[in-house]
């Protein structure tokens, strides 16, 4: 066993007992895996793998970057530690826990908690104002998440209170069945601000994805609309890795419509006093499992060689900064947040930008212009970049009428941003996020949360409040029971359940 980094964690079995009990933590290599090692004085000792294949691991932590402390916008961390290191680059925004399917694995809706989680307009400008203000860069993006947001009526407002509120993307987190229902609720949806559909999509067949007919109504209504940005979202499991691959043939094959894959691997939250030991490791699935498979079942198409870790980006934030003058969002969750790549489709085939791109290169190179200063800066780096670009293209293994060098120098230099949204209409994003629970905790990692929930309570990173239940607590803190909701809006939650018909 080798000792890589020193860290702090939680005890699970502490935390079933409702203590959220600190404990030292190691991150190892062990039997030619990553693990994360923890030791609780009453529970023992506590193993989880974080990379099954420790390559994968090396390569991604030599892009670990270190954000700037959040001077503004009050972070819970349950005294986890002292300092958010990193800013939102996306703000989950919860406005509410009813939902319209009930899932078997749900331990969030309405109808499992027996209590109804419903900010008023009121109480959600307020969350999304405490967002903007964040200092030193307020959040610009925004994810409307639930339970099921297209349970309510006013959804469009609050949509467009998030565009009056100064976020620049704003995505709907949602099972779609409303949308597959109503032709006319996908036009709505086309009509607002809203950027992005972030679709739950866990297989192609009906036994990894019971929805997976709504899923295509979903995607063929939206498509009629004039709606072109969906991120299909799989919650990877040993359930379902097997069609791990398809999933990304069935973006591939409308990518007319679909942005991109964002793979979740399953973390383990919720009631956590019903998962034991043996369930726990039957299900895992870790990034190098994933990208593994990806690799055999796309028949080489995509290589984990291809994958880059989030904060890989980070010298094309400072490099804007530098341009532009001003503080920009930056990409400073840790490398095992998570982690992506991009790619064409050429002849039907997959082609990473990775293929003709030297991308390692090229981020070294954006990194020494963010670092350029003195007389004339921006007519240096505009020279440079117009003279340099090439150097770091292969033009003839590029897709056909790919003109990337024009594109990335407009995109830095002159912000044309436009350009830069017709180059992702090419391509696919291929990604994973793994959310931490009890078990893999990393507290430095924790720290480092770029994906925030913004509550009544204060901003809470992501794998709080679901992984260590902080948003349960928040939740039902603020909420009233089903019957007093149902009274006071004159229905049933069980009236709103979906029944399986198409209109």
């Amino acid at each position: 066993m080798e000792i890589l980094e020193t860290t702090e964690s939680i005890c699970p079995d502490c935390l079933k007992e409702e203590k959220m009990n600190k404990v030292a933590a190691e991150i190892i290599e062990e039997d030619d895996k990553i693990k994360i090692k923890k030791d609780c004085e009453d529970h023992g000792t506590f193993k989880s793998v974080l990379f099954s294949n420790p390559n994968d691991y090396r390569k991604w932590k030599r892009y670990e970057k270190e954000g700037d402390t959040m001077e503004e916008g009050e972070v819970i961390n349950m005294s986890l530690y002292e300092d958010h290191k990193s800013q939102p680059v996306l703000t989950n925004l919860t406005v509410t826990n009813r939902c319209n399917l009930r899932c078997s694995y749900c331990f969030l809706n309405a109808g499992s908690t027996g209590y109804v989680y419903e900010p008023s307009l009121e109480e959600l400008e307020k969350m999304i104002e405490q967002a903007r203000k964040a200092k030193p860069v307020g959040s610009k993006s925004i994810q409307i998440t639930g339970g099921e947001p297209t349970v309510r009526d006013d959804l469009f407002e609050i949509i467009d209170m998030a565009d009056e509120k100064g976020f620049v993307h704003i995505q709907l987190n949602t099972n779609g069945i409303a949308i597959a229902e109503s032709e006319e609720y996908a036009e709505r949806i086309a009509e607002s601000p809203v950027n992005t559909i972030y679709l739950s999509f866990d297989g192609v067949s009906e036994g990894t994805n019971p929805w997976i007919e709504q899923n295509k109504q979903t995607i063929e209504n939206l498509r009629k609309a004039g709606f072109k940005s969906v991120v299909l979202v799989p919650v990877l499991s040993q359930d379902n890795i097997e069609e791990a691959g398809d999933i990304v043939r069935f973006a591939q094959e409308n990518i007319d419509i679909v942005r991109g894959v964002n793979f979740q691997p399953i973390a383990f939250t919720g009631r956590i006093t019903e998962v034991d030991d043996d369930y726990r490791k039957k299900m895992r699935v870790d990034y190098s499992e994933m990208m593994g498979a990806l690799d055999e079942q796309l028949g080489g198409e995509l290589k984990r060689e291809d994958w880059y870790p989030v904060p890989f980006v980070y010298p094309i934030s400072k490099f804007v900064e530098n341009i532009q003058g001003e503080k920009q969002v930056e990409f400073t969750a840790k490398p095992e947040c998570g982690g992506a790549t991009y790619a064409f489709v050429e002849d039907d085939k997959l082609l990473p930008i990775t293929r003709f791109v030297d991308v390692e290169g090229l981020m070294k190179y954006i990194n020494r212009l963010s670092e350029k200063s003195g007389p004339l800066k921006k007519t240096r780096i505009m020279t440079s970049v117009m003279t340099s670009l090439s150097d770091y293209i292969d033009s003839e293994r590029a897709p056909e009428g790919l003109s990337l060098k024009n594109i990335l120098a407009k995109a830095l230099v002159k912000g044309d941003y436009d350009t830069l949204g017709k180059f992702h209409h090419r391509t696919l994003y291929i990604g994973s996020m793994w959310f931490q629970d009890a078990w893999n905790l990393d507290i430095n990692r924790l720290s480092s949360c770029t994906i925030q929930y913004t509550t009544p309570e204060g901003m809470v990173p992501f794998c709080a409040y679901n992984g260590l239940g902080v948003g349960e607590e928040i939740r039902k803190k603020h909420s009233v029971p089903v019957e007093e909701w149902e009274e006071e809006n004159g229905k049933s939650i069980k009236e709103e359940l979906w029944h399986g018909k198409l209109s």
